[in-house]
């Protein structure tokens, strides 16, 4: 005859449920818990990116201190710069776009890798190296998963935040994404009104007729350009472009002719120029080009290539003749034995850039001339 199991005790049964409901509200306590937290970081982390009110600073967030933040080995940040916008702006900051390591600055969206190409939406999932080894620096060989954050305006990609952590684990297609989808939207729209913010800085310290930098940025960005020059021994040089016979221009065909010839002048000196040139009007005809990394020979060799570049063609006047013209253009270079402050010595470039031009000048002008120091 079968046994019979021994009769439950609804009191033991009782008891038993009520541990189990027990142990499921800590479980759901301790996951609120755990969301409020993660909902607390989340705000902070968008607050302070609201609040920012630097371009390098913001970039700084998004990078580093996302990083920080989240607790993760590598976070990078790609972003599409076609016209160098960004690149431009940061140095109106006296910032260098290559300081921000953990950023890569794309003149086209065909050099977007294919992960991210198209990505509309954020993308979490194992780490395949194939796809995404360029996104993350070449010592990161130990990645198990990744967070690919598209980072869109007016459903534009204008860049993407890429986190990644060493657990294949932390980033899973099964992971909700709507903190992550709106993190990077916040961030899209700081960095247009960061870029918007710089531009009004920029309005400012920018010469109205040519579009050049004026004489105020020049104070800024100079002594800070010398301290780089001199902290990482690199050379530097200066031109003083001085466009030749200017007074006859205004007194023959009216200062509206003379400003024409100055707007096509700057735009032919800045077209030889690269980007971390600095280009200067520094009043009336005068133009001061400061150029780091520039030794003196190569500094020549741009003078020269500037004056070519003016006297290559007639400048075409609205309702009047063309009026060819000329320049004469000063050399000068940073010198390294010199252990002055740096505001000093900036003064001193520029001087001598100044007295070049004017010997050129002496020299029959549409030259160039070289700053020559005693031995």
């Amino acid at each position: 005859m079968q046994k019979q199991p021994d009769p439950i005790d609804p009191q033991q049964q009782l008891t038993e449920e009520n541990r189990l409901l027990r142990q499921q509200l800590r479980a759901l306590t301790e996951e609120a818990h755990n969301n409020e937290v993660v909902l607390k970081r989340f705000h902070e982390r968008e607050l302070s990116l609201l609040t920012c009110d630097s371009l390098p600073l913001l970039l700084n967030l998004l990078t580093e201190g996302m990083k920080k933040s989240f607790d993760l080995p590598y976070i990078t940040l790609t972003l599409l710069d076609s016209s160098h916008e960004l690149r431009h702006l940061l140095l109106h900051t006296d910032t260098h776009p290559e300081d921000f390591t953990a950023i890569r600055f794309l003149d086209s969206a065909d050099q977007f890798s294919p992960a991210i190409a198209a990505l509309k939406k954020p993308r979490l999932g194992v780490y395949v190296r194939q796809n995404h080894s360029i996104l993350f620096p070449a010592e990161a060989t130990d990645i198990g998963s990744v967070a690919l954050l598209p980072m869109l305006r007016n459903n534009r990609l204008a860049g993407c935040l890429n986190m990644a952590s060493r657990s294949a684990d932390r980033f899973t297609r099964h992971h909700a994404s709507d903190f992550l989808n709106r993190l990077a939207t916040i961030g899209a729209i700081c960095l247009e009104n960061a870029a918007n913010r710089e531009h009004l800085v920029i309005s400012g310290l920018t010469d109205a007729l040519t579009g050049l930098h004026n004489r105020r940025y020049l104070e800024r960005r100079l002594n800070e350009e010398v301290s780089r020059a001199r902290r990482y021994q690199h050379p530097m040089s200066c031109l003083f472009v001085d466009a030749d016979h200017f007074k006859q221009i205004n007194d023959s065909h009216g200062h509206h002719a003379g400003d024409m010839v100055l707007r096509e002048l700057s735009q032919r000196v800045s077209e030889c120029l690269r980007a971390s040139d600095v280009a200067i009007r520094y009043g009336g005809e005068e133009f001061a080009l400061i150029l780091p990394q520039t030794d003196i020979k190569e500094a020549a060799h741009l003078a020269e290539r500037i004056r070519r570049a003016v006297s290559s063609q007639p400048i075409a006047l609205r309702n009047g003749p063309d009026l060819s013209i000329t320049v004469s253009i000063g050399v000068s270079t940073l010198d390294p034995s010199l252990t002055a402050e740096p505001d000093v010595l900036g003064e001193k470039l520029l001087n001598e850039a100044d007295q070049a031009a004017y010997q050129a000048k002496k020299r029959g002008r549409n030259c160039i001339a070289v700053c020559s120091r005693p031995e």
